[in-house]
């Protein structure tokens, strides 16, 4: 079953590997599934079933013109969850997909969810104003908007990813060839869903949804992460959620994922171990 039909008639790609307590992963922007394919061999490797899916517009899914907001994409969360029969599941999520979690917590009621995870996540809430001072100012964000109007290839490979993986003058934590596969798959989504999204994880404030996280939360952040700064997102959302645990990585990027796979591996197989 390589594909969830959702209820809005949108093809979604899912990849289901190993048996026992699933676990569904949720990629950040604008990847696919295939940014958590070291964690999910690990899960599968270590008796769990994990599964990813690709999000509406991305990768291997279908590109329908509308859908990219969050009420929206949580309801295709549940319609994954659904179709694929998966109970007493671990959510996590990744950057964009943080959101993805913390709005499936609220609006669907966190159901059939026993554990939770944000990595690197947006939420609460990126966008810089009077009472979120440690956020992204818009311009930031206008000029992501206008970096993928101009030259969306050019602007993910030499300015976006670069920033995402850590990659400096002095530093280099990643391989060009690393960058060369993430502008590649980001490449696979249609523009205006990137757009949409961006928009969404930007101008989304998930605060009055971190009550309902009711089940033992993992929060992973790096302490280096320039694009969705510790501060505002990590650090404000272990504040906000109860029965939640912290883990800063020191200087880790956005992207750790990749720059910290193994420790990401390991404390996730921790948590879930629990």
């Amino acid at each position: 079953m390589p594909y969830v039909k959702t209820r809005d008639g949108t093809d979604i790609y899912v990849k289901d590997w190993g048996e026992g307590r699933p676990v569904v992963l949720l990629h950040g922007w604008p990847l696919s599934a295939d940014m958590w394919d070291a964690q999910m061999m690990a899960l599968a490797e270590a008796g769990f079933r994990a599964i990813a899916y690709d999000r509406r517009g991305f990768g291997r899914s279908g590109q329908p013109w509308s859908g990219y907001d969050y009420d929206t994409l949580s309801d295709d969360l549940a319609d994954v969850l659904e179709a694929t029969g998966a109970q007493d599941a671990a959510i996590i999520g990744f950057s964009m997909g943080g959101g993805e979690v913390a709005r499936y917590m609220s609006r669907h009621d966190g159901k059939g969810v026993v554990a939770a995870g944000l990595i690197a996540s947006v939420v609460p809430y990126m966008l810089k104003t009077d009472d979120n001072p440690h956020g992204t100012d818009q311009s930031v964000f206008d000029q992501i908007g206008q970096g993928l109007r101009d030259d969306r290839a050019n602007f993910l490979r030499h300015t976006f990813f670069k920033q995402f993986f850590g990659v400096g003058f002095i530093s280099s934590p990643v391989s060009d060839d690393v960058l060369d596969w993430a502008t590649s798959v980001a490449m696979q989504a249609g523009l205006k869903p990137t757009l949409a999204c961006a928009e969404s994880f930007s101008q989304t404030d998930f605060r009055p949804d971190l009550s309902a996280f009711r089940v033992p939360t993992l929060i992973v952040h790096g302490t280096g992460d320039q694009t969705v700064p510790i501060d505002a997102a990590g650090r404000a959302a272990a504040a906000g959620i109860a029965h939640s645990q912290l883990v800063e990585y020191d200087g880790a990027p956005h992207g750790l994922n990749v720059t910290h796979s193994d420790r990401l591996t390991s404390d996730l197989l921790t948590f879930l171990g629990r």
